[in-house]
């Protein structure tokens, strides 16, 4: 970028856009988000800033997620399944093939890969092509990772916390850590007419999930890892 800063992406949060340098996600760099367990927080926290990057034919791409997208769910949160794509990748070498094929194709939208296993020499390398890629690049990794030196130049902690909130700390951006908890109002817009006031501040046992999202039978297109024919992959 010639040492300017690079574009980011307003996140949906205004506490967490003034924490952020450059007022948003990264673009132009990897951005490394620990998670306790995976699966529970991702689309609380990048929900709000997705929809704004599929305007104009942008893609969400999804590397190896724990579970399978749901067309409906994405949907409700402005993310239409044509612009989803899917990239089921169950070996850690897959996983990464895929990212980086798909990180190095500079593609418009946003780049989402669950790399639970990935090697500091690997995220340098996914580092060096992240510089080349306009799409916010974000990693989830798992919370353990934090012990581990990384050359993600953001670095975010992620836990649930009661009261549909999620709490963040930041232990790594450009400047100085944020070691304070940053606490996040994160329920779905479309629930929080649906449940009493009251229900809002009591945590939910761990069995139960509150969900308007009616399953159904559709799925979103699905690409093997070594199969990108219909994708902008550049080899």
């Amino acid at each position: 970028m010639g040492g300017m800063d690079a574009p980011t992406v307003a996140t949906g949060f205004a506490a967490l856009d003034a924490e952020l340098p450059g007022g948003g996600w990264p673009t132009h760099s990897l951005s490394e988000l620990l998670l306790a367990q995976a699966g529970q927080c991702e689309w609380r926290l990048l929900g709000p800033a997705l929809p704004a990057l599929v305007h104009g034919g942008g893609r969400i791409y999804l590397i190896a997620p724990p579970k399978q997208p749901h067309a409906g769910g994405l949907l409700q949160l402005g993310l239409p399944a044509a612009q989803v794509v899917w990239i089921d990748a169950t070996a850690p070498a897959d996983r990464l093939w895929a990212t980086e094929q798909i990180v190095k194709s500079d593609p418009a939208g946003a780049i989402l890969a669950w790399l639970p296993q990935a090697r500091a020499e690997q995220l340098r390398r996914l580092q060096v092509h992240a510089q080349g890629c306009s799409a916010p690049v974000f990693l989830f990794r798992p919370a353990l990772a934090l012990r581990d030196a990384s050359p993600a130049p953001l670095r975010v902690s992620v836990t649930l916390e009661a009261g549909w909130c999620l709490g963040l700390r930041i232990p790594k951006r450009r400047g100085v850590p944020l070691d304070e908890v940053l606490h996040l109002a994160a329920m779905p817009a479309n629930l929080v007419s649906a449940i009493p006031p009251r229900l809002m501040s009591i945590p939910a046992p761990a069995g139960v999930r509150w969900s308007s999202v009616i399953p159904d039978a559709r799925t979103l297109g699905r690409a093997a890892p070594h199969s990108f024919a219909q994708l902008p992959i550049a080899h």
